[in-house]
């Protein structure tokens, strides 16, 4: 923990640009509607989709909040996607959008107060679009392989965090990832000393920036919307583990939190 505190980087990302994390869960119920997301373009799927969704629909069945499932980009016109409190953006990879329309109906939704939950690769979607990976908080760089390491949850003041010891032991793909938004408040960090691999590589990045430690959990209130992203979720396995279930509900409800949310839920 103390080369996490050392890092100057993220000492100004937390210190300086984090947001107050009062959260009244007591709002976010009834009354939302999420959409999963799931479509990739061109190149590596991710086998876990299925899982995820499946996870995803019983998390809101759970707490009572409408849902929808698609993988088809024509979802987003105005009038629908202004029916939702959040987007989720599940495992979604390359391009996941089809046209410039559809990129400025999500846009403004984010603009006009929307809210917003990418899980894993999500952080590899529009890797040509500058805005969506500020939205998101970041955009896909590389990861190690598959393996166990330790994650250092640096923020227990989060629904999405309140539930995990100090350290939490877990295998994934741990995802390095570039063009950070200052503005994201730091929620985990993976250990990069737990991380075997490339010793020369992480060095020059993310070691090179932040020292022994790298988020892989953040959120924030960027651009008008609010955001929360988890960089874990590569196995299919990973969407029957409670304290990973758990850890997706508090960021879905964090998100939904955000007062001006525009949605038509309560004309339907």
């Amino acid at each position: 923990m103390a080369d996490f505190c050392r890092t100057s980087n993220f000492q100004r990302m937390i210190l300086k640009l984090a947001v107050p994390a009062v959260i009244s869960l007591a709002s976010a119920g009834l009354g939302q509607r999420v959409l999963i997301y799931t479509k990739n373009g061109e190149g590596y799927v991710h086998k876990n989709i299925p899982a995820s969704v499946k996870c995803l629909e019983k998390i809101c069945k759970a707490n009572g909040w409408e849902y929808e499932s698609s993988d088809d980009a024509s979802v987003f016109t105005a009038d629908n996607i202004s029916r939702f409190s959040v987007l989720v953006f599940s495992n979604t990879n390359n391009e996941s959008f089809d046209t410039e329309e559809q990129r400025k109906v999500f846009k403004d939704y984010i603009n006009s107060g929307g809210g917003f939950v990418g899980i894993h690769s999500a952080c590899g979607s529009e890797r040509k679009w500058p805005w969506f990976w500020a939205n998101l908080g970041g955009k896909f760089a590389w990861h190690p392989k598959n393996q166990p390491f330790d994650i250092l949850v640096i923020d227990k003041n989060h629904p999405s965090t309140a539930h995990l010891d100090d350290v939490w032991k877990w295998q994934d793909e741990c995802y390095l990832i570039d063009e950070l938004n200052p503005r994201i408040r730091v929620l985990m960090a993976v250990d990069l000393k737990t991380i075997k691999t490339d010793a020369q590589r992480l060095k020059e990045y993310p070691g090179r920036v932040f020292g022994d430690t790298f988020p892989l959990a953040w959120c924030q209130e960027f651009d008008g919307g609010r955001q929360w992203y988890t960089a874990l979720g590569h196995d299919i396995e990973h969407y029957k583990d409670e304290n990973f279930i758990r850890h997706l509900t508090g960021g879905i409800r964090w998100v939904m939190e955000k007062d001006n949310i525009k949605t038509k839920n309560e004309k339907k």
